[in-house]
């Protein structure tokens, strides 16, 4: 089954200022319902999560295209690292209220972890998509020798001022191969054009770089912890990014988590799988 999203759902808002940065916030599901606030991960969008969003029934979703990519403009008085999104979220957070189920993909996730941390705020729940446990420039095998190539390929081409090969498909195509597992052919090509669409949309070569440097070394697990709301976490069995290994160890890190592994599903859960996720979501917050 192809997992397209439903465009009528979404709706773009005007640009908010959101602790001083402006930012691009899309809307998707039941205007009067619970809120979640969604963030998506290195050089994704709102798109990205409007399959997830979109099934979410009965709750507002809140999809905001994180400083520097997507529509939203780069940070000019912080950096694109962990902590300058984790302030900026938190931001957002407390303007949606506690009733606020916070989630995050990938990198995202690690935001939202560091979010839940140490934000006044604290979420009702907290979701972890695809969560990445531990620091892919300490990995070895396949996945720290990809976030090695990458880091090479991004930072070559910055000093080269070859910012055109950043936004190439060739590099949209090989995050589809690397992260997608679906054998369906129709599911596969969409999201190649997904990505083919949306990877390229960062706003600059510096504050991609600076953000690609927080998601090689960064974590959940550190924040992990200090982390008293309830969490789950949605991962992929096949995941080569954030691999299975270190899913059950990092939900064993959180005071309250329940982990949930999907078979034959890689780091693209909310693209492969969005509607299994949803369920999931909703019975955990249910519960």
């Amino acid at each position: 089954m192809t997992a397209t999203p439903s465009p009528a759902l979404a709706v773009a808002s005007p640009v908010h200022v959101v602790d001083g940065a402006p930012t691009v916030v899309h809307t998707l599901g039941d205007p009067d319902g619970a809120p979640v606030l969604a963030l998506h991960g290195l050089r994704g969008s709102h798109h990205g999560l409007a399959p997830l969003a979109s099934r979410l029934a009965g709750y507002r979703v809140v999809v905001p295209d994180l400083p520097g990519f997507g529509a939203s403009p780069p940070f000019t008085d912080r950096t694109h690292d962990v902590d300058g999104y984790a302030r900026w979220a938190s931001a957002l957070l407390a303007d949606l209220g506690p009733d606020t189920v916070l989630l995050g993909h990938s990198f995202g996730s690690i935001v939202a972890a560091a979010v839940c941390a140490a934000a006044a705020t604290t979420p009702r729940a907290l979701v972890l998509v695809n969560p990445i446990a531990e620091p892919a420039s300490g990995a070895g095998g396949v996945t720290g020798l990809g976030t090695a190539a990458t880091a090479l390929l991004h930072s070559g081409a910055a000093r080269l001022g070859l910012d055109d090969l950043l936004r190439h498909r060739l590099l949209a195509d090989a995050a589809t191969v690397s992260m997608t597992t679906t054998r369906d052919p129709l599911l596969r090509h969409w999201i190649a054009d997904e990505h083919r669409a949306h990877f390229g949309t960062f706003a600059t070569t510096a504050s991609l770089l600076e953000c690609l440097r927080a998601a090689g070394s960064g974590s959940v697990r550190p924040w992990a912890p200090r982390i008293t709301v309830p969490t789950l976490l949605l991962a992929g069995a096949r995941d080569r990014v954030a691999p299975p290994a270190g899913q059950h160890a990092l939900a064993a890190a959180f005071p309250d988590a329940r982990l949930v592994l999907l078979p034959r599903t890689g780091h693209l859960v909310h693209y492969e799988a969005p509607a299994w996720a949803a369920r999931e979501i909703r019975g955990f917050v249910a519960r």
